[in-house]
């Protein structure tokens, strides 16, 4: 029986890596967007800094461990067989849950996760036990549920989530009066003073979030560094105004980078002090279980659990190799980037491509914010409204960003203020022994100050408003899932013993790989995007023939293998066109909404050339829309087994495909060898394409009439011909503007 849970505890430490990896991935957010979406350094710098953090606060974690052992059920009333059930469930639940959330760029919070997990399948176990004692009902689960600190936890992480958003807010109003967006004069005043703020405040972060639990420090420098407090952060205070006064006006030091990187340090070293309990503190607290259960003796359904109600000091080395793992995690993880995309998108001064679509909550809220905003002007005096207005002029900072070519997120001063304010929010919650979610605070600091600071503006709101309700509303799922799905994992533990655990086990396995085959096919989308669409674009000409080169060729390769596989009747072959014609959709629709972005990126000399390159937009994308219009219908029809085309109808549409394929290998030679004198020729082919089509159209209607054939097959027919004429009509006028479009610019230059 003891070999049995050598295997759990194996599972157990083998499941921890996993979740440091996933966990990592969604906690990221919480350190990293403010220095990325200020690019207070290079990326490579940021990642370094936050990494040596997680190291640090690894070694932090040890205290910490309390929560997974005996913070959310009471472990002397279980024995080992079903303390390790509720530990193995809990790993299982959390892997699938944060790497989904991860998988969807949507951060959520790991304490959350671990928080209810524990519920859930200490829940479940507790059920089997009141079921086989006579004696007791349902009445009796509060004495297996430590319900007083469950609600306690759950009450304190809700709540942090109002107050870290109207704080961040308010904060940052407060400091864009006093800075505005043209910090060169003004940090000369007030400069000093923050930069004190700041270090007095993320030195509190650091002593309150680490000292107090780290595994190298003793009880009595604990102590002492509790009890002086007070005077180490007004000395903070003090010292870090002087020292950043000097460096403003001496050294002439951008202070605000500093304040950014030391912020980003604390955040990522209390990010591990605080949440790495929710990676390994399980599985520890497993095999500290285990060792107990080993030494004694005893069956397993009979060893109770009264060891994890005492304190255990968890090995440095084990803090340090969890470490090791999320720094790696931290600079190698693509889930990580998308996740911290979410949050720097949503916060962004910038307007253009949005993650989410409007909703109508949304739109209520910005039509009542716009009459609010309205009454207030009329009433207050237009000297003050118009004081205010001028200290949130942007006009500075983006003359300052395009003559660099270089669109920031936001500034560093917001930057500082989301660090600041979240490492006092996290600093004063811990220091008051309220529970609360990093992630949630962080966030929601960073959505408080973006409100404030007039980055949801008319053009934005209502999209940034949908994507930040999308993720609170995904908080409430956390709970909910993490609670309802391992109380079933936990139960089909106990009831299937090893045969569940390994079911399962290939099950986590299984989505893990399916949602990283799937985070690949969306990053697709990211890759595939030609840098004429991004707002660091030097060549624009270069990297728009590329562009429509890429499109034609996907284009030209999905039209033929879609009308082989409908004649064929292959199924997952026109399912897999059909994603892939989705992608190219995708694409070209954002070429479109970042077209703005491009045209920034025009000299004055070259804009007149800009409605060229629009116009090469809006044909490629009617080119992607027309591909549409003939996949879908064929993949519908296929998947519906309708009947197929008659033979004599397959061979004509057929030849039509392979007279579609010389047509597109006519187009891609002009581009790639640039003989737009060609373009007479490819107007003749179209227009032969054109006829032809017509005539086939011709002959099916005849043959309908004739023979009464089957309407569905012959509907989808005649769509996919009257597509494919429109197809080439569109694809003849891309070639063109894009000739247009470079022969305006070598005029130009």
């Amino acid at each position: 029986m003891e070999y049995y849970y050598i295997i759990i505890v194996v599972i157990l430490f083998a499941l921890a890596i996993s979740d440091l990896i996933v966990g990592v991935s969604n906690d990221a957010v919480n350190f990293l967007n403010s220095a990325i979406g200020s690019k207070a350094a290079s990326f490579n710098v940021i990642m370094i800094i936050a990494a040596l953090g997680i190291l640090v606060g690894a070694t932090f974690s040890s205290g910490m461990m309390e929560v997974a052992r005996k913070g959310i059920f009471h472990p002397e009333m279980f024995y080992f067989n079903e303390i390790m059930i509720i530990f193995l469930a809990v790993m299982l639940t959390d892997i699938i849950l944060l790497d989904l959330f991860n998988t969807y760029g949507l951060p959520t919070s790991t304490t959350v996760s671990i928080v209810f997990e524990l519920l859930g399948a200490a829940v479940a176990v507790s059920f089997v036990k009141i079921s086989h004692i006579a004696t007791q009902n349902l009445s009796n689960l509060s004495d297996y549920i430590n319900s007083d600190r469950a609600l306690a936890i759950i009450f304190g992480i809700f709540i942090s989530i109002i107050i870290a958003f109207s704080v961040g807010a308010i904060v940052q109003w407060i400091v864009r009066i006093l800075f505005t967006f043209n910090t060169k004069r003004t940090i000369k005043i007030w400069g000093g003073i923050w930069g004190g703020i700041a270090i007095a405040a993320l030195s509190f972060f650091i002593l309150i979030k680490g000292a107090k639990g780290a595994s190298f420090i003793s009880e009595n420098t604990s102590n002492w560094i509790h009890e002086n407090t007070f005077q180490i952060i007004l000395f903070s205070f003090i010292g870090g105004s002087i020292l950043f006064q000097f460096l403003i006006s001496v050294a002439k030091v951008n202070i605000l980078k500093i304040i950014v990187l030391v912020g980003t340090f604390a955040l990522a070293m209390a990010f591990a002090g605080n949440d790495l309990v929710n990676f390994i503190g399980v599985p520890l607290a497993g095999f500290e279980s285990f060792k107990a259960f080993s030494s004694s003796g005893v069956d397993a359904g009979s060893f109770a659990m009264d060891i994890l109600t005492d304190k255990v000091q968890t090995p440095t080395l084990f803090l340090l190799i969890a470490g090791l793992i999320m720094a790696l995690t931290l600079r190698f993880s693509s889930k990580a980037k998308s996740v911290t995309a979410t949050t720097i998108n949503l916060s962004s001064q910038k307007d253009g491509d949005e993650q989410f679509q409007s909703s109508a909550f949304a739109r209520w809220m910005v039509r009542w914010a716009l009459e609010i905003g309205n009454l207030l002007r009329k009433i207050s005096p237009s000297r003050l409204g118009n004081f205010i207005d001028s200290r949130f002029d942007q006009s500075v900072m983006k003359r300052k960003q395009r003559n660099k070519q270089e669109i920031l997120a936001f500034d560093l001063t917001r930057a500082s203020v989301n660090l600041v304010v979240a490492a006092i929010l996290i600093s004063i919650g811990t220091s008051l022994k309220l529970p609360l979610s990093t992630t949630y605070v962080t966030f929601m600091v960073t959505m408080g100050s973006s409100l404030s600071d007039r980055a949801w503006g008319r053009e934005s709101a209502v999209y940034r408003i949908t994507g930040v309700l999308t993720v609170v509303g995904g908080w409430f799922l956390t709970a909910f899932s993490a609670l309802t799905a391992s109380f079933i994992v936990a139960s089909l533990i106990g009831f299937g013993g090893m045969t569940a655990i390994i079911l399962l086990s290939l099950f986590v396995a299984f989505i893990v790989i399916k949602t990283h085959v799937f985070h690949k096919k969306k990053e697709k989308i990211e890759k595939a995007m030609p840098q004429s669409a991004k707002a660091q674009t030097a060549d624009v000409v270069h990297n728009c023939s590329d562009t429509v080169k890429s499109i034609i060729i996907n284009v030209s390769k999905l039209y033929y293998l879609s009308i082989i596989n409908f004649t064929k009747e292959k199924r997952k072959g026109l399912l897999k066109v059909k994603k892939e014609t989705k992608v190219i959709y995708k694409l070209t629709k954002k070429l479109k909404q970042n077209v703005y972005k491009t045209i920034q990126q025009f000299s004055d000399d070259d804009i007149e050339t800009g409605h060229h390159y629009v116009q090469i937009l809006d044909y490629l994308k009617e080119t992607s829309n027309c591909l549409q219009h003939i996949v879908n219908p064929l993949f519908e029809h296929v998947d519906n087994n309708h009947h197929p085309l008659e033979k004599k109808e397959a061979e004509d549409l057929l030849k039509f495909n392979d007279r579609m394929a010389e047509f597109f290998n006519y187009s891609l030679s002009i581009l790639k060898q640039q003989s737009y004198d060609r373009i007479s020729e490819l107007k003749n082919q179209r227009d032969s394409l054109s006829e032809e089509s017509s005539t086939i159209k011709k002959k099916l209607l005849k043959t309908i009439k004739k023979e009464g054939r089957n309407t569905k097959v012959s509907l989808v027919y005649l769509d996919v011909l009257t597509e494919s004429k429109n197809l080439c009509l569109f694809v003849t006028n891309v070639i063109e503007a894009n000739k247009n479009f470079m022969e305006e610019n070598k005029k130009a230059m």
